[in-house]
Order: structure tokens, then sequence, then C-alpha cells
């Protein structure tokens, strides 16, 4: 399947989850057998050119995607998640939102010094999720080799809260 076989597999919503924002839906894309199997071999390909111990997904979605790129490489799986979901003891990394703040939690054995970690989400957008997640994972002291997402929003220029990072998108909006 090609990306413009994927991209017509993803919905827009409109003004989800507030007015004014464009949802990409990833539902039919992964309703569809054939599509959400391409999806997954273009993505453990270029997961698997970084040589990754562990696979990190961020939650929700970026589980999806993670957990099978790990199946399929034969690694790892650690998921990061938001705060009050994890029962062991866990490193948190708080970090700014637009209004606010949020924190991302993993457990604190999940991963261990030089593993080298590829993260894993649905939707770059404007990168402080990932950037949170990076620093979550260079917290417990592994090594970040690659961020891999399905869809890079570019007008929202989230790589630059991860610059330095080898980041890489199956599809570009």
């Amino acid at each position: 399947m090609t990306p413009d076989d994927l991209r017509s597999r993803i919905r827009d919503v409109p003004d989800f989850p507030k007015p004014g924002i464009m949802f990409k839906d990833l539902t039919p894309l992964m309703a569809d057998g054939k599509a959400f199997r391409a999806t997954q071999e273009l993505l453990a390909e270029r997961v698997a050119t970084y040589r990754p111990d562990v696979i990190v997904g961020i939650e929700s979605r970026g589980f999806i995607f993670a957990t099978a790129a790990a199946v399929k490489l034969g690694v790892g799986f650690v998921p990061v998640r938001k705060p009050g979901k994890l029962p062991w003891k866990k490193h948190r990394v708080e970090y700014a939102l637009e209004y606010g703040t949020d924190a991302l939690e993993m457990h604190e054995d999940a991963l261990i010094a030089g593993h080298r970690v590829v993260i894993i989400d649905d939707l770059l957008a404007t990168g402080g999720t990932a950037a949170a997640t990076v620093s979550l994972v260079r917290g417990l002291g592994a090594d970040v080799v690659g961020v891999q997402f399905l869809i890079e929003l570019l007008a929202l220029h989230g790589r630059e809260k991860l610059k330095g990072e080898q980041v890489g998108a199956v599809l570009a909006y």
C-alpha cells in the first residue's frame, strides 16, 4: 500500500476534542486489516534501522503502534503513562502545556542504563509529550536512538522540541 492509500483511511474530525482542532481519527485505518498491517510493517522497518533493545510507547494510541513494532522486531515494550496508571515505583516528568502542566510516568525499573530505545507515538503535533518522554527515558539512563510517529503535523513544528533527535514519520500533513 502507498502512503496515499494509508492517508485515505485516516478520517478528519473537525473541532474535536475542542473547537479549532482537526483530529486525525485512525480508527478506519486500524479497522482495515491490509492498511493496518502495511502501517505496522512500514513503522517496524523504520524502527529496525535503529537496532533498539526496547520500544517505548506513549499512552494511548502510541501503544497500538509500539507494541506491534516490538513484537515484529522481537524486542521489549515499555509503556509511558499518564499519572496514576502504573502500579509500581515510578519515574515522573512534568512538562508545560499551552495552559498549565501535565506529567508522564514510567516504572523506574523499566529501562536500564545503555538500553537503545526508540520512542513511538501515533502523532507528532507540538512535540511536548514526545520531548517529555525523551527526558523520561534519559532520566533512567537509557539512550534514545530514535523517535517515530505514524503522522506528523508539519504546521505545528513539533520537531523543534525534538532538536538533536532522530525523528521520522510515515505520513506528514
